[in-house]
């Protein structure tokens, strides 16, 4: 098997972007092309890919599992080439940062932005993605910096955790706005919008409402702070939603109360163990710690367990 690095960079594209035209958009090729590229690939790895259905593609679960594989491969290369392009440019440095989604709608461009500021220079390489894959692109020198959901998964990180309080969010106008905060008591009778089963505050949450012998509804499952607060708004339930998310909303529609005990949110700011930071790389985390821990409750700096 002869697998060509430019027919993995179309499978990935199309993965990314859901169909050959986006594909053949981001990686500047003709549709044909990206077909025929895909066409090399099936035919090399005796694996069906997609399933065509009406003119789309739809991914088989064996290519799910190999992207996972390929993400890292693709995105290394592309990296290569940004920083190859950032010396011929001249560029002083390329600042290269990933955060889970709930700090990328309004929390990191600010951050960003406000170190940009005074670099008009500043090459950034920044990205949303969930925080096993941030771990690993940090591991494999993808990324200087990361933000992360605990817990770590590898013991090839340095990192600091931060600890931040969720508040119970309802819909505006909810009766719950009578109480100065909610307990498993009030809520017992409340439907609740969740992350996944193995998201900490999901945890977290179904084990107060345990101890407290009350009965915990989930009405809506979904993966990301901002879906919990749209279904928030739209008054499908309860939430306990991460100060970044409330903080960084303009639209309102919605309200909120401490909730005791309180359900914790950690964060962790990560990089590699044995690779040095670069410049730009320490000066921008000496002006995102103190930014990330004025929205915690406490912190505390570990090294990642074997």
């Amino acid at each position: 098997m002869s697998l060509r690095f430019r027919q993995l960079q179309a499978f990935h594209a199309i993965m990314e972007t859901g169909t050959v035209t986006g594909a053949a958009s981001v990686l500047g090729i003709s549709q044909p092309g990206i077909s025929n590229l895909l066409a090399q690939l099936e035919r090399e790895a005796r694996l069906p890919l997609f399933e065509r259905n009406k003119g789309r593609l739809l991914p088989t679960p064996e290519a799910e599992l190999l992207y996972r594989e390929v993400d890292t491969v693709v995105r290394g290369l592309d990296h290569v080439a940004q920083a190859v392009s950032d010396l011929q440019n001249k560029h002083p440095g390329q600042l290269q940062v990933a955060a889970p989604h709930l700090l990328s709608f309004g929390f990191m461009p600010r951050e960003i932005a406000r170190f940009a500021k005074s670099r008009p220079n500043l090459s950034v390489s920044f990205q949303s993605q969930y925080s096993s894959k941030i771990q690993e692109w940090v591991t494999s020198g993808l990324f200087e910096i990361g933000i992360v959901e605990m817990p770590i998964l590898h013991d090839t990180l340095n990192y600091q955790v931060f600890h931040f309080e969720t508040m119970a969010t309802f819909p505006e106008g909810s009766q719950l706005a009578a109480y100065d905060e909610l307990t498993p008591e009030l809520l017992e009778n409340e439907p609740f919008i969740v992350m996944g089963p193995e998201h900490q505050t999901h945890r977290r949450t179904r084990d107060i409402f345990q101890t407290a012998e009350r009965t915990w509804q989930t009405r809506i499952h979904t993966h990301l702070s901002e879906n919990l607060l749209s279904f928030v708004k739209q008054g499908m339930g309860v939430a306990m939603i991460d100060p970044f998310t409330v903080t960084f909303d303009e639209e309102g529609g919605y309200q909120t109360r401490p909730f005791t005990p309180t359900v914790t949110l950690d964060l962790a700011i990560i990089t590699a163990k044995g690779r040095p930071l670069s410049m730009i790389a320490q000066e921008f985390l000496t002006q995102l710690t103190p930014s990330i821990a004025s929205y915690a409750t406490h912190s505390d700096t570990g090294a990642a367990a074997s």
